[in-house]
């Protein structure tokens, strides 16, 4: 309900502020002329200074929505067991994803994207490789490797796992020095 009520009063002080400064730029081009008696100055000011406190008000609710953080809403795996709620961060899915790659050799810069889909999660990694180990039989291994480690670790089902290699790491040359 509250996120119905931030999104119309959005529209509102969006809708307020575009037709305030489409008058202004109006009235200060002279497109539209003004002349006003005191009474109608002084209903004006009135007007203008309400209008000015409600958008003030407004502004400030916009800027605590946009700096405040949600507890309940950090990215987590829920499951229910017969005990409680468990949740798991999915920061502690990557960094278990992270951690079954780090068993490989020449395996570095790995990144993992978690989605959790209805029939599991979908693992996405990134990683950059030596060159030395067959590519195909290394991404197969890594794959079967994220897939067991996770769902033996967390109890949550693995539907599949996706390996991009981005790239090769170039191994340095040294130059052996004749004198």
């Amino acid at each position: 309900m509250a996120k119905i009520l931030d999104r119309l009063l959005l529209f509102i002080y969006s809708i307020s502020v575009g037709a305030i400064s489409a008058a202004v730029i109006l009235l200060i081009s002279g497109v539209l002329p003004y002349e006003l008696n005191y009474q109608q100055e002084q209903n004006v000011i009135v007007a203008s200074i309400v209008a000015a406190a409600i958008l003030f008000v407004l502004s400030l609710r916009f800027f605590y929505i946009s700096i405040r953080r949600e507890r309940g809403s950090l990215p987590s795996v829920d499951q229910r067991t017969e005990f409680g709620d468990v949740q798991i961060s999915m920061e502690t899915i990557e960094n278990l994803c992270l951690k079954a790659t780090s068993r490989f050799r020449g395996v570095r810069d790995v990144k993992a994207r978690i989605r959790v889909v209805e029939s599991g999660l979908e693992i996405k990694i990134r990683a950059v490789v030596d060159g030395e180990t067959p590519i195909p039989a290394l991404t197969t291994d890594l794959q079967k490797a994220i897939h067991d480690h996770v769902q033996e670790i967390t109890g949550i089902p693995v539907s599949f796992v996706t390996v991009y290699i981005a790239n090769v790491t170039q191994s340095p040359n040294y130059k052996s020095r004749v004198e």
